[in-house]
């Protein structure tokens, strides 16, 4: 197997994306390593909040909300998980699992920010993310989780993510800027797109992508469906600010959101909203709406002044 390092040459001139680089070497397994790239934004004596991306983006997903959430007073954290964005990208679909994923992002976690944080999570970045509230509900202040789920098995998948699992696996066009720009509601300019391509030059770069979808364990016999319900007992009675902010014209997990603020303790009574005009990747169409619902929650938890 081939670890694929990011070429510098791809992310020059990116729109809107001035952050500096941050590097943390992770244990792959099987003898392998692998570097992490994150962004670290902001005071670092300042509250953190982690910024969890999921398929097929990466950290350039949150351009927008980062200045909005320093300027409140946050220590923005954002990585780019193992075969995306800056990050190593192991070229062999088969070495990427749920729970290696898990461990890469607990690994940089633990190395970075062993402290308590807020936490803002969307697609794979909640399936992940959940996952860690779920399993140490008390290293997380507050959560706002947009356009995600922590699934279980069942079989209770949307036909928009049964098309899109096909799609990934199957489809010798495997565009990822043009993905982004169909899975938005607001036009992506050429510079967006070709920063969404960026971090994948052939095919082999996009092993990760490719395997993800593969990895939702929405079928009983999938990998990861008794840990995320072991997770979901920590995760439903999580009692601190728990708020889903959704975008409403995402056929794969759009529908998801009441379902998630309904199972959640600390979610009750809070202002949850289906976001108008808003798509899978709300980050893109809705960053103020979502970066002041991160605000919010972390003033209700007492974690931001």
């Amino acid at each position: 197997m081939k670890i694929i390092s990011y070429d510098p040459a791809r992310f020059a001139d990116l729109p809107d994306y001035p952050f500096a680089e941050n590097w943390l070497e992770i244990e792959l397994g099987d003898g392998h390593h692998g570097r992490m790239h994150y962004l670290d934004e902001g005071p670092r004596n300042a509250p953190p909040v982690l910024l969890f991306h999921g398929e097929p983006s990466w950290s350039f997903l949150y351009r927008k909300m980062i200045p909005i959430l320093v300027e409140a007073g946050f220590r923005c954290l954002a990585p780019d998980l193992i075969g995306f964005g800056k990050s190593d990208k192991p070229d062999d679909p088969s070495f990427y699992t749920y729970v290696r994923h898990v461990d890469w992002l607990q690994q940089w976690r633990n190395a970075v920010c062993p402290q308590d944080a807020a936490l803002f999570c969307q697609d794979w970045g909640g399936l992940l993310g959940l996952r860690m509230v779920g399993e140490e509900p008390d290293r997380f202040a507050c959560v706002v989780a947009s356009n995600t789920f922590l699934p279980t098995g069942g079989g209770q998948a949307s036909a928009g993510f049964i098309a899109w699992r096909e799609f990934a696996k199957t489809s010798p066009e495997f565009e990822i800027g043009a993905i982004l720009q169909r899975a938005t509601q607001t036009e992506r300019s050429p510079a967006e797109i070709a920063a969404y391509d960026a971090p994948f030059p052939n095919e082999a770069s996009k092993a990760g992508a490719r395997a993800f979808p593969q990895l939702v364990p929405v079928e009983d016999d999938k990998p990861g469906v008794a840990e995320n319900k072991a997770a979901w007992a920590g995760l439903a009675a999580f009692d601190r600010p728990f708020l889903t902010l959704f975008g409403e014209n995402d056929p794969v997990l759009g529908s998801a959101g009441p379902l998630l603020a309904s199972r959640v303790k600390g979610a009750a009574g809070l202002p949850h909203a289906m976001l108008s005009h808003c798509g899978h990747f709300s980050q893109e169409d809705r960053p103020e709406e979502l970066a002041q619902g991160v605000i919010e929650m972390a003033r209700k938890a007492g974690f931001l002044p």
